[in-house]
Parts: structure tokens; sequence; C-alpha cells
């Protein structure tokens, strides 16, 4: 038994939204939900999870639109890295333009660098790496070899640095010393687009690669 990741692609951003399960008693986090609620909340009850919390690894308005449908019908708490927390409640727009869809309920708790959090039988390590925005965080499960890392690290790419709050710098610094000190073979899920591997990035990825 081990911790089990279904990726479900969501919102007019095409955001992966993870569900992250304990196998064995089927307690789960929700990592960024981006949109289309009720595709998540099917998922969910398809693979009869338990949200024990959901986490948005930073606060843009594409990995938090479905936060308030999903607590209102699992009860699970929202939890983001503290610097991000205004950006949950601020109105939705894309470039400055109004998209008129509700903004995220406020943040019930803060997330941190070095928090674990526990999932049945699993834990993830927080990962304070910012840059894409102030708050971002990924999250690291060591046995099961997969971390999740938001806007941050994406395969062959990295997240835009040109938002407020965004830092070209900290989001290198972040990922030399958050991402890329991982065991080689560790799983890359990103906020958009496929997987990769910790590995494939430090030899590859034409912004922060090349060992």
């Amino acid at each position: 038994m081990g911790l089990r990741i279904r990726t479900l692609v969501v919102g007019m951003l095409e955001t992966n939204c993870y569900l992250a399960s304990d196998e064995a008693t089927g307690e789960a986090l929700v990592i960024d939900p981006g949109g289309n609620a009720e595709i998540i909340l099917r998922a969910i009850r398809s693979d009869a999870l338990k949200v024990r919390l959901i986490v948005d690894t930073h606060g843009h308005f594409d990995h938090v639109l479905a936060n308030g449908a999903l607590r209102e019908a699992t009860g699970a708490p929202i939890a983001v890295g503290r610097p991000d927390a205004a950006l949950l409640t601020e109105p939705v727009s894309l470039f400055g333009q109004g998209m008129g869809g509700p903004p995220s309920p406020p943040a019930d708790q803060f997330l941190a660098g070095g928090d674990e959090i526990a999932l049945g039988g699993q834990k993830l390590r927080v990962l304070a790496t910012p840059g894409h925005s102030p708050g971002s965080i990924s999250l690291y499960a060591a046995e099961a070899a997969a971390v999740f890392t938001g806007d941050a690290l994406f395969r062959l790419g990295i997240g835009r640095t040109d938002l407020p709050g965004g830092s070209l710098q900290t989001l290198e610094q972040s990922i030399r010393t958050q991402l890329f000190t991982l065991p080689d073979e560790t799983a890359v899920y990103p906020g958009h687009g496929p997987a990769s591997t910790i590995g494939q990035e430090k030899r590859q990825n034409p912004f922060v690669g090349g060992e």
C-alpha cells in the first residue's frame, strides 16, 4: 500500500489538479483544485476518498477556483502558504480582466517549509519554493518518490515570474536548493503539462538545468 496519485486537468488554463490518497485508508489531499468542481467531486466519490485537506500550491486563481465548492462538499479545510493568503480572496481576473468567478474562501490554515502533512500512513513534507509567487510551496512524498511542484517547475520549463510578487532569482534558488536536491528518480507532478523527473530536469531543463 502506498500513495495513489490521480491527475485531473481542470479549468480554462488546464491546471493539473491532483488527488493524492493513502491506498490503505482512502484519506486524501486535493492539490490545486483550479476549477470544474463537479469533475473533482465525481472522482472523489468514484474512488471513495475521504478528503482531509485542500492544498493550494499558490494563490493564483487557476489553482483555487474550486476551493469553495470542495470545502462545502467535503468539509475539508483549505491550506496555502501564508504569503499567498491574500490572493485567495481577490476578485478573479486574467491579465487584469475581470472574469466574474467567485473568489476562494479565506484559507483555514497556513503551510510553511518543513511542515509535514500526514495522510493515513503517508507523509508529505512541505517545501518552500517561492519565486512564481511569494508563498508558493511544493509537496514532497519521499516514500512515493514524488513531488508536486505547482507552478515552480514544469517539464523542461519553470513558472513565469512577471506577475506581482514574482522573482526569477528567487525561483531559480528555490528550484536549485529545494527541488534539485531531491533524488533524481523523484517524479515531478507540475501545475500544468506532463510529468517529469528531477533527474531529467537537472539534465535538460533549459532554464535551470545542465549539470
